[in-house]
């Protein structure tokens, strides 16, 4: 071979992209196990399970896919029996590194007890997470699990939250009170809307204009306009106890999981009409969808599996396990490099 071209080649060998294959895993929260499942949605398969603490109700992932975080809410009616420590409010978070399947660390809230909703900032400087003793939204740094800032909600039984795109205002479902508090990240107001009782599940669109609430209580769903914050709709849940609720990627539709009638039901986000309804297991909980949008993965609490369902075909596509009482939950996608 030519030397000069030995060289171009030997060259062009080294400056190549250098293509890293995506892990994807699916992290499951066992409630009744106090563990967190990292199963493979390709297969099925249990890959692990991580201790977490007592009555683990929520996970959020960092955005790089290395680390969960998951919120021990502490308190619940179906703990081992003989196990006491669960008598008292949960107020740790334990940290998860997703790539060496194995607790990475466990962060304690000192008096900020029951953790519940979960977030990560797109940066992954971040992370966000509910209280409802007292009534807060903590902001933590992902590093060191240090509080950085708390804004009380004035609300009772502050439960599960969403950001704005740009991170500026937060929506926070208060399930006892019925309302929605919006904090804004920056002048620590906030502002209550009354959404019904029983408000608990919260999306909100890809672009940030609107916020869907289940309120479970009504079997109804409130929609926010963000750039009024008012409540700008109201309509039937097309079901019985609407506890979660889920945008697809491009915003067309919503799914939100009727866990007193164990239905999916499938809304045009636009029109806000029924577009279909999914006949579920018992208790369909927590949601999540695949990044492509053609996943929908659902916890179902009473029947100790995950139900994958088709978006497009609007049908059940498969279950996984997740054992016997173990109560899935919460639930979250994870995409790493």
């Amino acid at each position: 071979m030519n030397k000069k071209i030995g060289v171009l080649v030997l060259l062009a060998a080294f400056t190549a992209p250098v293509i890293v294959a995506q892990s994807e895993t699916l992290c499951v929260l066992n409630k009744s196990e106090f563990r967190l499942a990292l199963i493979d949605p390709a297969t099925g398969n249990i890959l692990a399970k991580l201790p977490t603490g007592h009555g683990p109700h929520e996970v959020a992932a960092s955005p790089d896919g290395r680390t969960a975080y998951v919120s021990n809410f502490g308190p619940y009616n179906h703990y081992p029996v003989g196990d006491q420590t669960h008598l008292q409010p949960g107020n740790t978070i334990t940290v998860i590194d997703i790539a060496s399947r194995a607790v990475k660390t466990t962060w304690d809230l000192g008096t900020h007890m029951s953790p519940h909703g979960l977030l990560v900032s797109h940066d992954g400087k971040y992370v966000w997470v509910t209280t409802e003793t007292p009534q807060s939204l903590l902001e933590l740094d992902a590093a060191t699990g240090k509080i950085l800032r708390a804004w009380p909600t004035t609300q009772q039984r502050t439960h599960l939250i969403v950001a704005m795109p740009n991170e500026k205002k937060f929506y926070a479902t208060n399930t006892i009170s019925g309302t929605v508090s919006v904090i804004d990240r920056a002048e620590g107001t906030v502002k209550v809307l009354p959404t019904g009782p029983g408000s608990e599940g919260i999306a909100i669109s890809p672009d940030g204009k609107e916020v869907w609430v289940g309120v479970r209580a009504g079997d109804k769903v409130a929609v926010i306009s963000t750039a009024s914050d008012e409540i700008v709709a109201s309509f039937e849940s097309g079901g019985k106890g609407p506890s979660r609720l889920h945008f697809t990627p491009d915003g067309k539709e919503v799914w939100v999981s009727n866990s007193s009638s164990n239905q999916e039901v499938v809304f045009d986000a636009r029109e806000r009409k029924i577009l279909g309804t999914v006949d579920m297991p018992k208790g369909p909980s927590g949601m999540v969808l695949s990044p492509d949008g053609h996943r929908l993965y659902v916890s179902d609490m009473r029947d100790n599996e995950v139900t994958v369902i088709d978006v497009a075909a609007r049908k059940v596509a498969s279950r996984i396990p997740t054992g016997n009482d173990s109560e899935p939950d919460g639930i979250a996608w994870v995409a790493s490099r």
